[in-house]
């Protein structure tokens, strides 16, 4: 029985770093050399290795990630029945709904990295990578969009969130938990998700969108500025379900009329309100003046949306139609 053939991108990030000159970690191997240091890999999948970046995460931009799509999207063409995406663990829960947002095939995609240089004891970027490959290779992984795979969990984009600074096992989705497991060796999924729509990889990378966290005693004295910086729209991360101080709504509902608005949670997770809370500055009041709800999705991950929702001057009907699946 043939093989199947995994396109292996890796882009940087901690999984490739080793001590440099000047003190600390860096990225230095390729997607050859982590393939290489795999050898149960061979007896999975024939890879096709790539490394399109040598960046730490944090350096990475959506038209990096757009790229990326696009370079998915040809491997699928020319036949791979599947993709790993090997990046720094800082933006992965970003790079990952990207992806999710931008590949339409059911082939799987998935994204991996490490909490651990590839010289330290104990360094989880083997088995990452291992548990990755055997997941894209996977026929029940096929139809459920980007996936994240770290420390043998199975995330699904949508859901996935860095919680911790170090721990291997810092990837949670604490809104649903992770949709299955690699267990000896084989992927397990135990929910699956429903595949929500996607944007076109073609239409170049998202618009810049500010976003703003709310906290206590915050005037809003940001917003006005906002039109002007060249940002396209903006991603407000409420308190609670979706509020913003009593004095601070007007200002919101004036930027709304000059750009689409965005209202996320501040929490970790849970959907933003819709219909609950009626005083001024809550979240009835909010989307009365024309802010649009970002339901389960992370202020992160609605900004990313919105940018890719308003590309070719698209306005706030657009910018709302792509949310309405999220709520």
């Amino acid at each position: 029985m043939a093989r199947p053939r995994i396109l292996v991108l890796s882009l940087g990030g901690t999984i490739t770093m080793l001590p440099g000159d000047a003190g600390g970690i860096t990225p230095k191997l390729g997607a050859a050399e982590l393939v290489a240091a795999v050898p149960a890999l061979a007896d999975i999948a024939e890879i096709e290795a790539h490394s399109p970046f040598r960046l730490p995460s944090p350096s990475l931009s959506p038209g990096n990630l757009v790229e990326v799509a696009r370079r998915i999207e040809e491997g699928f063409a020319g036949g791979c029945d599947g993709a790993v995406v090997v990046q720094g663990t800082d933006t992965i829960e970003e790079s990952a709904f990207l992806l999710d947002l931008l590949i339409a095939a059911d082939r799987p995609v998935v994204i991996t990295g490490a909490m651990r240089g590839a010289d330290a004891p104990g360094a989880d970027g083997p088995a990452n990578l291992l548990a990755a490959v055997r997941t894209a290779a996977a026929p029940e992984a096929q139809g459920l969009g980007t996936l994240a795979v770290l420390n043998y969990d199975i995330h699904a984009a949508r859901f996935v969130q860095k919680s911790h600074t170090a721990l291997p096992s810092a990837f949670a989705s604490p809104l649903v938990g992770p949709i299955g497991a690699v267990v000896e060796g084989q992927p397990r999924l135990l929910v699956r998700p429903p595949r929500l729509p996607t944007l076109p990889s073609f239409g170049g990378p998202p618009r810049p969108i500010a976003l703003l966290r709310w906290a206590m005693g915050e005037d809003g004295r940001l917003l006005e500025a906002l039109p002007g910086l060249g940002y396209a729209g903006a991603v407000v991360e409420g308190m609670g379900a979706g509020h913003v101080p009593a004095e601070v709504a007007p200002l919101l509902g004036e930027l709304a009329a000059r750009m689409p608005v965005v209202l996320a949670s501040r929490c970790m997770t849970g959907p933003v309100f819709t219909r609950t809370y009626g005083y001024a500055g809550s979240e009835i009041d909010l989307l009365g003046r024309g802010l649009i709800p970002a339901g389960i999705l992370s202020g992160l991950k609605a900004r990313l949306l919105l940018g890719l929702a308003l590309r070719n001057g698209r306005g706030q009907a657009c910018a709302a139609a792509a949310f309405a699946p999220y709520q």
